[in-house]
């Protein structure tokens, strides 16, 4: 197995954190007689010799001893390997990965030269050797019309119906890649998504004909699916206590397809899913049918299954987020965090769940606020959600949360989607502001959510406050977060401000807080001749002041008129952001559509992240954005969101930023 390891020049080589000396250390760990050697080289040739994906000289030169590694029946656990060695040679997304002679396709090279192994690995005694060898063989094998051969045989002598699975996911990839050499491949699948196969096989080659031959699924093709579903999970439950309901995948497991039953259930229903894709009537329901399953795991699969589904589709999803709802009043803790990790993250779409949520909020005070191990303590996630979802009855909540001894530092954050619902809790945000230490350890943390809450409540009465913040002894240190949020504060509150405000925001024009001073100061004075020759001066300054004040003069109208050609100079900027906050502030004050709206048009369409910031400024702009109200209406009919995508990580607001873009583009459009 390792002959001629001692002959490589392995210190001479690389990997992702410098020197390949080790690497020989590691491919011994990997024939081990002790499993615990075994499982730490894997996992250092995934960390270093072929990290998160990448290829280096290193991985090149262990090509040659993996294979042979697999190739030894001496060698336990040479399922990994076999993973491992897919991986390396896999086609890169980037096509300048992929160049003739670069490394991706060096590697790729090197494991097909190798391939006859894994004609031999896929009737191996050991059957995760055997579930890994269908995906190498299609991948690495040039030969096509053997590789079917070999996989219609397999497919007829197998018995573990895990293999299986792998067979069947097999099949799906090689139609993919010899599309010459798909019909019979499509035939094999045909034939297993029918009696009397396994029904969880049967669901496996249905998703991979969604995926390659729609035309060949079932006309009732939900209710076959859901059918399947649980008559896979009756079977599964046999002899099962409880709901072993899976969490996210970890590295681990995306990397080695460590897949207990219940996340193969999972996976079954998500690869049918992506094959359905825009057929958003059938997703829907069999999400449906996933979701009011007797099934715990199957329920648990489906919810966190749909976060993707309501990531990238604009839909109805009422009926689908009512049914997440419904698993918080579970029994299995599991499940109801999965709901509520899933509900979290869909702040408006959550609101037919909030029935849900307010029982479980009011049932469970130990919800309320989460403490961590590490780390200050956070907002509970049911109580949270039922926040963003706009929901009412998180103030009282959250008034209680507020007088506590302990203020989770996020409820700030949650403030702004009650509206004016959360005016009652006012005069308790003051108060913890008032208790912020300036310049103290945490002063960041605790602050800047406040302002934000007290921000969105546009609560002029926190002045006082606000001003402390402002007028500690070190706040105007370089770009200091409290200092920006205590700003955009002030700027909030506009006329209702006392005018004690107008001297601090005057002192601040004098620091690299102006373009933000003066945009508060405009909005508290309404004084243009105090902000121009600021706002003005700002244009010539780098990135992100010279975008605050472009936004600031668009809000001066007409008025600004002398900041014009700086405007029309920054138009012409490198940076996309720059030239989107120049082409709004040019269109705004002097009404050039000419100059600005093919600015906005590119924009639009090489970022989608610009969309907000054009949609408002066509708002300001009234009826004279009409040269733009095409990309509104085809924003509209759009069904998959621009702004959000199904891999987007829990806690991300792109769902919410794109529903919001949904209703700017409408109210545009309907004001017009």
């Amino acid at each position: 197995m390792f002959t001629g390891i001692d002959e490589v020049d392995w210190a001479a080589l690389r990997h992702a954190y410098g020197s390949a000396a080790d690497v020989p250390g590691l491919l011994r760990g990997l024939a081990s007689a002790d499993p615990a050697e075994r499982e730490t080289a894997l996992d250092g040739m995934y960390g270093a010799v072929h990290h998160q994906g990448d290829v280096y000289d290193s991985t090149l030169a262990c090509v040659p001893f993996l294979l042979a590694l697999v190739a030894s029946g001496e060698v336990a656990d040479r399922a990994g390997i076999v993973e491992l060695l897919v991986s390396i040679g896999a086609e890169s997304a980037g096509a300048e990965e992929d160049a003739e002679d670069g490394p991706r396709t060096r590697a790729r090279e090197g494991v097909r030269a190798g391939a006859e192994v894994f004609v031999r690995l896929a009737e191996d005694a050991d059957p995760a050797v055997r579930r890994a060898a269908p995906g190498a063989l299609v991948r690495f094998l040039d030969e096509p019309a053997r590789v079917l051969a070999l996989l219609r045989e397999r497919c007829a002598l197998e018995r573990d119906d895990r293999v299986l699975h792998a067979l069947i996911e097999s099949l799906g990839l090689f139609a993919r890649r010899h599309p010459g050499h798909a019909a019979g491949a499509l035939e094999l699948l045909t034939a297993q998504s029918t009696a009397p196969y396994d029904p969880g096989l049967r669901l496996a080659a249905l998703g991979q004909l969604a995926h390659r031959a729609p035309d060949r699924l079932p006309p009732d093709l939900v209710t076959v699916a859901v059918g399947l579903l649980r008559e896979r999970s009756a079977r599964r439950s046999t002899g099962r206590h409880g709901a072993d309901c899976p969490h996210a995948d970890t590295l681990a497991s995306r990397l080695r397809r460590l897949r207990p039953s219940d996340e193969e259930g999972s996976q079954l229903l998500r690869t049918l899913h992506r094959g359905l894709g825009d057929r958003l009537d059938e997703r829907t329901a069999l999400l449906k049918g996933q979701l009011t399953s007797p099934d715990a795991v199957d329920r648990c699969n489906a919810v966190w299954m749909s976060a993707g589904l309501f990531r990238e589709w604009r839909a109805d999803w009422a009926e689908p987020v009512t049914l997440v709802g419904a698993q918080l009043a579970t029994g299995e803790g599991r499940l109801r965090d999965a709901a509520v990790s899933v509900l979290e993250d869909l702040f408006d779409l959550a609101a037919p769940a909030a029935d849900d949520l307010a029982a479980l909020v009011a049932s469970r005070p130990d919800l309320w606020v989460r403490r961590r191990e590490h780390g200050a303590p956070a907002l509970g996630g049911p109580l949270k959600a039922l926040a963003r979802s706009g929901d009412s009855r998180a103030t009282p909540v959250l008034a209680e949360v507020l007088a506590g001894q302990v203020v989770p530092d996020d409820l700030g954050h949650v403030i702004g989607h009650l509206g004016p619902g959360a005016a009652p809790l006012a005069p308790a945000l003051r108060r913890r502001l008032g208790e912020v230490v300036p310049d103290s350890a945490g002063t960041f943390e605790r602050a800047v959510p406040l302002l934000s809450a007290l921000t969105a409540l546009g609560d002029a009465e926190a002045v006082p406050e606000v001003l402390r913040l402002l007028r500690g002894p070190v706040r105007l240190r370089s770009r200091d977060p409290v200092v920006e949020a205590a700003v955009r504060a002030l700027e909030a509150f506009g006329r209702a401000a006392p005018s004690l405000v107008i001297p601090v925001l005057r002192e601040l024009l004098e620091t690299e807080y102006a373009a933000l001073a003066a945009g508060a100061l405009w909005s508290v004075q309404g004084d243009a001749s105090a902000v121009l020759p600021v706002l003005t001066g700002e244009l010539t300054d780098g990135t992100p002041r010279r975008r605050l004040a472009a936004g600031a003069l668009a809000r001066l109208g007409a008025k600004a008129g002398a900041a014009l050609p700086g405007l029309r100079r920054m138009v012409l900027a490198e940076d996309l952001w720059e030239r989107v906050s120049a082409a709004c502030a040019v269109w705004r004050i002097s009404g050039d559509a000419e100059l600005a709206a093919p600015v906005l048009r590119t924009a639009w369409t090489e970022n989608p992240y610009t969309r907000l910031t054009i949609t408002a400024c066509l708002a300001a702009l009234g009826p004279a954005s009409a040269p733009l109200h095409d990309l509104l209406r085809a924003e509209l009919a759009a069904r998959r969101r621009h702004l959000a995508s199904p891999s987007g990580g829990y806690g991300s607001h792109d769902v919410l930023d794109d529903e919001r873009l949904v209703r700017a583009c409408g109210d545009v459009l309907g004001g017009a």
